[in-house]
Parts: structure tokens; C-alpha cells; sequence
């Protein structure tokens, strides 16, 4: 977004904000409040022109349907707004559509629950035409649960989805063919932006280069790793989301094999759900990928968690089981000499696990050399005779570039092929299809 944008952001300075994590007893997964507090204070922090002025938990014995917090907490609350010039309330959590409104009344500010905030910066970093077009279907499925809302900002020559700001309501009946015009107008763009994509995966497909995929929680540093193991400059920041957009590069390993490096947007716990839809092209070349590289931040108190998180939405996006993955425990030069000790240790003991400091290079060459390991051993080299039928495997195998030979017998089509084991899995389930 464009200084002065948002929310109540103004030539005088930026948006003042207030940040709040509901802390409701009857939550299903408990994390310390004060972690919870902390990213969102870490999220708020990733949009431009905000500054957040103070965070508090709220603890809730259940949410409020009309309002979320009782009354006597909205009273405290709304004189803490206005003693703080508070423009902009952040509620870290699903707020309904009438809690916002309600809220918004009561306070006389803005308020964005946390998918809207997540949809802001997504909004706010996205570049390449997909990223932008993925934010906006997201958006426009979270926007049209609400309708409070004018749709005017459909029209925006800024970033951002006007979540923060917005020129107050409008007839809901004319929001609402308003969004379904512009999904539809989306979907179609879309459509044309992944038949391209489709191609360019094609043609890579051809060159028998392996994809080794970045993934990770937001933050852990797998833009910064991905810099060091390519010389590219993409943006790393200690930031979260400070990368949405899928970046690729060829990378030659120390043992002379070439790969293809993809950085990926960082997960985060409660992922709403229209963005794990939204985002699934984004990370289709995870689920291609021929090995996975699971980038931990090993010094964030909740590693074991945010790693829990990924492992979850990597299960939810269908990432095949035999694909290899690799955790890659980063930022090992935040830890003190006695936890470093440990940690090396427990990598001893535990293959896949490679403890780097993306920041000073430490451990990257170990790293580097079990990737190039890993990838030699799941390549076999077998011999297969393909019926004059299976037109389809066969087109399937040249389309994956590992035919290193073939010539035609009385039985059929005899190819000499270097297949990964997911490869294998792969043209097995085609050919018994």
C-alpha cells in the first residue's frame, strides 16, 4: 500500500494501532498467549504505514456473540483507544461480520480480524501477475462473508484490498454482483496465467533437472538460505510474509549436478483457509518437487509447533509420502554455545536433519553435499518395455526427461529411464489408471 493509505494513515505519520489476542479457554490447540501476541504483533509489523502503539491478551471464557468481549472490557478498551489516538484495531482471531461492525461502532475505528490483516500484506507483497490474482480470489471469498464494506476499491490503483480504510457502506445486493462479477472476471484471467504456468512447467520437464523446494514457516529464513545457496537477491527480511511470490533458479551443487531451487511463501498456524485454497498453484512446484527442504527457525521458542503447522498444511495440500524431505535446522548462530552443543548432537543421531546458519554459511556445504547424496541414490536406471497402448505413460516419461534410451521391439516400446522413487510411484499409478 501507498503512504497515506491506510486506514488513518495520514501525511502526519502512520496508522496507530492497537493489537489484541483473544485468549479463549475453549480453544482447541493452546499456545502460550504471550507467543500468539507476539507474531501478531510480528504480522501487524509486516504492513506498511502502521504503528503499533500496544498489544494486550484478552482472556475470554467464551466469545461474545454480538460484541466478542463483554461490556466491561469494551469500555476499557475504548478508553484506551481513544487516550492512544488508536486508528486501527487488530483482533488477533475470527471476528463475525456483526462482532466487526458492532465493534467498529462502539470504538468509532477501523478493525481487521486476523485473516483480514494475512490478506492485507499478502496484498501488499505480491508481485508476479498469479500472486496478485491468487491474493485477489482470496480476498473477494473472505469479502463476500461480509458485506459491510464498499466495493469500490474493486476499481484500486494501490496495493491492499481496502480492508483498512474505505469509504463506508453501500447496498449489499449491489456489493454482492459486484464480487461475483469480479471473481468471475479473476477466474478467467487465472485460468490463462496457469495454462502459461503449465507450459513453462512442461518445458522444464524436459531438462532432467531435480526440483529441491524451500518450505518453512513464515520467517525461518528460507529466502535468506535460498540467497546463499544461489547468489540471488530476493527480498529477506526479518519480516513475515516477506516473500509470496514462488521464485526458481538452476543451482549447480558441489558435485557438479544441476537442480532447480524453488523459495516458497512461509505457512503460519491458523491459515485461513481461502488463502491454503488460493495458494495452491503457487505451490504446485512443491508438490513436484523431488526433495524438500524443511526450513526450521531453530532458536523461535515454538520451532516445534511452527514446524507442526507445516507439516500439516504440506499433509493438506497432498504432498506425496515418498517424496524425501530434508529438515534444515537455520539460525543456529542465535543459539548459545551449550544449546548449539545439543542440537549438534541430536543431528548426529538423526539422518535428514542439518543443522546451517543462513546468515554466516555454517553448515551449508554439509547441507549441499546431502542434497546432491540424496538425489543420486533415489535415481535408479531400470529397463521397461511400454505396450503400444500405453501411449500415455510413455508421452509421460519423455515429458519428465529421464528417457536416456528407447528403440521399438515386437512387444513394444523399450525405454532405458533414471527414475526418482516418487517417479516410480508415479508411473505406476499411471499405467495401472
Amino acid at each position: 500500500m501507498t503512504a497515506g493509505t491506510t486506514g488513518g494513515a495520514t501525511a502526519k505519520g502512520p496508522t496507530r494501532a492497537l493489537v489484541l489476542h483473544p485468549d479463549l479457554k475453549s480453544a482447541r490447540r493452546r499456545r502460550p498467549a504471550d507467543l500468539a501476541l507476539a507474531e501478531a504483533v510480528a504480522l501487524a509489523a509486516a504492513l506498511p504505514d502502521l504503528e503499533v502503539t500496544g498489544a494486550e491478551v484478552v482472556r475470554l471464557a467464551r466469545p461474545h456473540p454480538g460484541m466478542l468481549f463483554g461490556a466491561g472490557k469494551i469500555a476499557e478498551l475504548k478508553a484506551r483507544i481513544e487516550a492512544e489516538e488508536v486508528a486501527l484495531v487488530l483482533v488477533d482471531g475470527p471476528v463475525s461480520p456483526v462482532q466487526q461492525r458492532n465493534l467498529e461502532r462502539e470504538w468509532k475505528v477501523k478493525l481487521l480480524d486476523r485473516t483480514g490483516l494475512i490478506l492485507e500484506i499478502f496484498a501488499d507483497r505480491a508481485h508476479t501477475r498469479e500472486g496478485v490474482l491468487q491474493v485477489d480470489l482470496a480476498a473477494l471469498s473472505y469479502q463476500r462473508t461480509r458485506l459491510v464494506r464498499a466495493w469500490t476499491h474493486l476499481e484500486r490503483q494501490r496495493g491492499g484490498f481496502g480492508f483498512v480504510g474505505g469509504p463506508g457502506e453501500t447496498q449489499i445486493e449491489a456489493d454482492r454482483r459486484a464480487i461475483d462479477e469480479e471473481v468471475l472476471k479473476i477466474r478467467r484471467q487465472l485460468a490463462k496465467v496457469v495454462k502459461t504456468r503449465e507450459l513453462h512447467r512442461a518445458a522444464r520437464r524436459k531438462v532432467p533437472f531435480p526440483i529441491v523446494a524451500l518450505v518453512g514457516y513464515t520467517n525461518a529464513g528460507k529466502s535468506t538460505l535460498f540467497n546463499r545457496m544461489t547468489g540471488a537477491e530476493v527480498l529477506a527480511k526479518d519480516m513475515l510474509f516477506a516473500t509470496l511470490d514462488p521464485t526458481m533458479r538452476g543451482v549447480t551443487l558441489p558435485s557438479g549436478r544441476k537442480v532447480i531451487l524453488s523459495d516458497t511463501v512461509g505457512f503460519i498456524s491458523d491459515l485461513p483457509t481461502e488463502l491454503v485454497a488460493a495458494f495452491r498453484a503457487t505451490l504446485e512446484e512443491v508438490l513436484e518437487a523431488d526433495l524438500i527442504l524443511h526450513v526450521r527457525d531453530i532458536a523461535h521458542p515454538e520451532t516445534e509447533e511452527q514446524a507442526a503447522d507445516v507439516r500439516d498444511i504440506l499433509e493438506s495440500l497432498g504432498v506425496a509420502e515418498e517424496v524425501p524431505v530434508f529438515e534444515v535446522w537455520n539460525k543456529i548462530d542465535l543459539l548459545g554455545a551449550e544449546a548449539r552443543d545439543a542440537l549438534l548432537v541430536q543431528e548426529g543421531r538423526s539422518p535428514g536433519i542439518h543443522s546451517v546458519s543462513a546468515i554466516t554459511g555454517e553448515g551449508l556445504a554439509a547441507l549441499l553435499d546431502a542434497v546432491s547424496g540424496a538425489l543420486d541414490e533415489r535415481r535408479i536406471v531400470e529397463t521397461l518395455t511400454l505396450g503400444f497402448g500405453e501411449g500415455r505413460a510413455r508421452a509421460w516419461l519423455h515429458a519428465q526427461g529421464v528417457v536416456k534410451a528407447e528403440r521399438d521391439t515386437d512387444e513394444g516400446h523399450e525405454m532405458t529411464v533414471a527414475l526418482t522413487e516418487r517417479q516410480q510411484a508415479a508411473l505406476a499409478r499411471l499405467r495401472q489408471g
